[in-house]
């Protein structure tokens, strides 16, 4: 078996995924799972998952307060079969080493995005190098059903308002997979751009796709542009899974005049209302205000840049800048991970000023803590996820987890959770 070289050096990190979020036929409000009525009658407590990306494990915290660790999950248990499979098929292996020497910065990518059931007894899980989505029971740590992606990487998914389905990208063949949260089967499927990424479910039952193109090459001139593919916003019916709507950002960059901006759309957040749309764009250190409704670009923010950062473009992650945003349940705040730059920042909804710059080593995402009262962002670069206060900007917390992490979600378990003994 081929050895996992060490982490490569600053100079070189090319790795990242990122979302492209928009537009759809009605108002959106994205809405995070809860337990269905079965599931309720089970007492569950409230927690964050955190995917350590390069471990293949997932770290549980506390979703509010201290954020002190609970236990760690081992999402790969069946890594010696997988690689038996993915060694003993060329084509397999070639994907495999490539995501390793791509996007993976020399190291494979097992644990990419996370949800729990809604009786709170399995975590699903994608894994990128393996090109498949896992159900974890959390009680023995063993495997309830497995689902291979078309293509050879699995990339982010979604969990649906109800929490009885999740949809998860199949980067390579441009496809997302919608699948039944208990038992892995495939509801449906749709087709996006190249290089399909973050997935949003909607209140008016919509699912967004967000495909970013190809953004492992050294092509990151602005001239170059053209050579990153098709990258565009679908949205689909979330029953059907039927494509009602392909939503091309570019000419919307251009409308407002900024030409400059890459249209390959990093994570995104609408507002709670679902009236604005806020995301992150390739090689920019800054965000884009989007006005649903009116179908246009209303404001862009630039925000500070690091001095110590680099300016060869070559050398950001994944043609990211900035990797990693959230909003507060009130709407008021904007909470961005600065990757390149590193640094997370909340910044004020109503004049897109950021606060202080709160120093953070390559942050990676950024989610809201269970009580709404927090950023939590993950810091890759030192394997801990770090609480920072909506109201104040202020740190507030940071916990050690494992190697690389980057996904955070919130989730539920049975109240008398261990973590099993495997794990």
């Amino acid at each position: 078996m081929t050895p996992v070289p060490p982490r490569p050096s600053r100079s070189r990190r090319r790795v990242g995924l990122a979302a492209l979020a928009a537009l759809a036929l009605a108002l959106p409000t994205p809405l995070a799972a809860t337990p269905t009525p079965a599931a309720a009658a089970v007492a569950l407590q409230e927690v964050m998952f955190v995917g350590n990306n390069w471990d293949g494990t997932a770290d549980v915290i506390r979703s509010r307060g201290d954020y002190a660790k609970l236990g760690r999950i081992d999402v790969i248990p069946d890594r010696a079969a997988r690689l038996r499979e993915i060694y003993l098929n060329p084509i397999k292996l070639a994907y495999f080493l490539g995501i390793r020497q791509g996007p993976g910065e020399g190291h494979d990518q097992f644990v990419d995005d996370m949800y729990t059931t809604p009786d709170g007894t399995a975590l699903v899980a994608s894994r990128p190098s393996f090109a498949d989505v896992v159900s974890i029971d959390l009680a023995t740590g063993a495997i309830r059903w497995r689902f291979p992606v078309s293509g050879y990487r699995a990339d982010h998914m979604a969990v649906s308002p109800d929490g009885t389905r999740v949809a998860v990208s199949a980067s390579t063949s441009n496809t997302v997979h919608v699948l039944d949260i208990r038992t892995g089967a495939q509801l449906g499927s749709f087709g996006t751009g190249d290089k399909p990424h973050e997935n949003i479910f909607t209140r008016d039952n919509r699912l967004w796709n967000m495909s970013i193109g190809e953004v492992n090459t050294d092509l990151d001139a602005p001239w170059l542009d053209w050579t990153k593919g098709d990258r565009r916003i679908t949205v689909a019916d979330a029953t059907t899974y039927q494509v009602v709507k392909v939503i091309d950002m570019r000419e919307r960059l251009d409308a407002a005049g900024r030409r400059d901006l890459s249209d390959a759309v990093r994570p995104a957040v609408f507002t709670p209302d679902g009236s604005r749309l806020y995301f992150q764009v390739s090689f920019f250190n800054g965000l884009v205000e989007y006005d649903v409704s009116a179908d246009r670009i209303t404001r862009v923010a630039t925000l500070p840049k690091n001095p110590a950062t680099s300016e060869d473009r070559t050398t950001w992650v994944n043609d990211s800048r900035h990797h990693g945003l959230s909003v507060s349940p009130d709407g008021s705040r904007l909470c961005v991970a600065g990757t390149m730059d590193d640094y997370a920042t909340v910044v004020d909804r109503a004049t897109l000023l950021p606060g202080t710059l709160v120093p953070a080593s390559k942050p990676y995402w950024a989610t809201v803590s269970g009580d709404g009262r927090d950023c939590v962002i993950s810091e890759s670069g030192a394997d801990q996820v770090t609480a920072i206060n909506f109201a104040t900007g202020q740190k507030v917390a940071s916990v050690g987890v494992g190697d690389h992490p980057q996904r955070v979600r919130i989730g539920h378990l049975p109240a008398d959770w261990t973590p099993p003994t495997a794990g």
